[in-house]
């Protein structure tokens, strides 16, 4: 994909700080900010006092039953609807959730056995549902003109069927007539491969993957990010008998955590920089949030700076950065200063091969680790925290573990995880592309773009043959985690060099820093149809920074 001209250096200089100059000047600047700790977006600061840390205990997140298993299908019913969630001790955030919680409630799929969801829209916008990290054929993969509509929202086509192809809907990028085109972030564009539904839509997963934890999210055109914000996420597993057996903590010793970043208005209301807070018709955000929203809470499955009651033995830890923009070092120290190993041994697409060793951890948004955590070196009332090394002030806590008793721990990490890593080499490729992630002009206005364009629905932007192995070399302005839909890849480099030790293993995302290039490998496998590749900085993600991959 080709660039396009560099926007004029006083326009960008108003993205944001050391951003906005990283963008104007070129690779070099970028490049010495990449040896900086991270810096992405703006920060909104709450407006009502903030609770102490470590007080609150960890929410464990609920799973969903299946409403029905049938036929070898587990079939599932979400309702999305706004409830009133208490996020702040006392007080009650109106959100929109899955289900009525926030996260939303946990799916537990197993290897090989589909699994239907259908979601029923009481929201007062359109939705889209995206599975990320799903092998999943393109009608469920939640494309983001797919719509589901609300009770009572315009349709254009003047249909009354329940499923139908639509040209554009009102509002949704100045796809129809009531929007004003000034006014929207992809002006004038029709998808005419929209498939949109009325109030309720199923989404099939097959699950044929292997075992990982996945997440799913809202995925609307030029409204991610503020959905996402507003509460629209939940965690969903794979499992396998092979993963089980390998003898890795279990049952209360594996905790998921979805770490996200919020802020709230003197009522408890979050606070959101959206041009338009209906998020109706006018998507983006206020001038000084282009490069991302930012909060000053830090939230683990829910709950601020939560504290968790421990055995002193093994964990597993399944991490989830779910912010809009915030990127976190992570790492775990004693209350004596000492670092404890973060044992890594899964990646965003599964098991590692080997365990891998960390003292500090970087995770962009939309990546996911897979950690054990051995609290048997802390003694009973030690506390250990986990905390940000990229944050500053409240943001640098992140949770804590009270290791409270002594307990039998028969789990261990098995030298060997996995032997089905995927097996690619630089010479299977039949190609090698390159895709510049660079700020630019969007339809006369700031933007994020893929190879010098913005998105385009209707615009097919890479075509792949199913089963090609493909090099992909990255580029990037800023800081930019890309995403692939459909499937998993292996880093090849950084920087012209070897990876770094947390690219290990099968990645569906990749955190580019400021001015780096990386090189990725994978194959085009699973099904035909059309997918996307975005960056999953959610604000630059509903600025034009995707992309359409068409497999053939």
């Amino acid at each position: 994909m080709s660039e396009s001209p560099g926007m004029p250096r006083r326009r960008l200089l108003g993205i944001g700080g050391a951003l906005g100059l990283t963008a104007a000047t070129g690779l070099s600047t970028a490049a010495a900010l990449s040896r900086r700790p991270a810096v992405t977006g703006a920060e909104l600061r709450s407006a009502l006092p903030l609770p102490p840390a470590y007080r609150a205990p960890l929410p464990l997140l609920s799973v969903l039953k299946p409403v029905s298993t049938a036929g070898g299908v587990n079939r599932y019913q979400v309702t999305q609807s706004e409830t009133k969630v208490e996020i702040l001790p006392g007080v009650r955030t109106p959100m929109w959730t899955y289900g009525g919680t926030f996260p939303g409630p946990t799916i537990e799929a197993r290897r090989g056995r589909p699994i239907t969801i259908t979601h029923r829209n009481e929201l007062p916008v359109p939705t889209v549902v995206h599975l990320h990290g799903g092998r999943n054929t393109p009608n469920s993969d939640g494309y983001p003109t797919d719509l589901v509509l609300p009770d009572g929202w315009p349709d254009p086509t003047g249909g009354t069927s329940a499923t139908h192809r639509m040209p554009g809907m009102p509002g949704m990028n100045g796809m129809g007539s009531m929007a004003d085109p000034s006014m929207t972030g992809m002006a004038g564009m029709r998808d005419p491969r929209a498939v949109v539904t009325r109030l309720t839509r199923d989404y099939t997963f097959p699950t044929d993957q292997r075992p990982t934890m996945l997440w799913y999210h809202d995925h609307r055109m030029d409204f991610t990010a503020p959905a996402i914000w507003r509460g629209l996420a939940g965690l969903q597993f794979v499992r396998d008998h092979a993963e089980e057996t390998l003898g890795l903590p279990a049952g209360p010793r594996e905790l998921p955590l979805m770490i996200a970043d919020r802020a709230f208005d003197g009522s408890g209301n979050l606070q959101y920089p959206a041009l338009d807070p209906t998020l109706r018709d006018r998507p983006g955000v206020r001038e000084s949030f282009l490069a991302g929203v930012l909060g000053d809470v830090i939230l683990v499955n829910g709950a601020p700076w939560p504290l968790h009651e421990v055995d002193a033995a093994r964990y597993r830890l399944r991490i989830l950065n779910a912010s809009n923009a915030r990127h976190y070092e992570l790492e775990a120290v004693t209350d004596d200063g000492r670092r404890l190993d973060l044992v890594q041994i899964g990646a965003d697409q599964g098991l590692l091969a080997a365990p891998v060793t960390h003292r500090t951890l970087p995770i962009a948004p939309a990546e996911r680790y897979d950690l054990i955590v051995d609290f048997a070196q802390v003694p009973v009332g030690g506390l250990v925290r986990l905390r940000n090394r990229l944050g500053s002030g409240r943001t640098r806590d992140v949770m804590a573990f009270r290791v409270v008793r002594k307990a039998a721990d028969g789990s261990h990490i098995p030298p060997v995880l996995a032997r089905d890593l995927p097996s690619l080499r630089r010479s299977d490729a039949v190609r090698v592309r390159e895709f510049a992630f660079r700020a630019g002009h969007m339809h006369g206005r700031h933007g994020w773009l893929v190879g010098g364009r913005p998105f385009d629905p209707a615009r097919t932007d890479v075509t792949v043959r199913l089963g090609d192995i493909e090099v992909w070399r990255l580029i990037a302005d800023v800081h930019h985690p890309v995403h692939l839909h459909l499937v998993g890849f292996q880093v090849l480099s950084r920087g012209g060099r070897q990876p770094l030790a947390h690219d290990a293993g099968l990645k569906d995302t990749i955190s580019l820093r400021p001015g780096e290039s990386a090189e990725i490998i994978t194959r085009f496998d699973g099904y035909r149809g059309r997918y996307l590749f975005h960056c999953h900085n959610a604000e630059h993600e509903d600025m034009g920074m995707m992309a359409n991959l068409e497999i053939s």
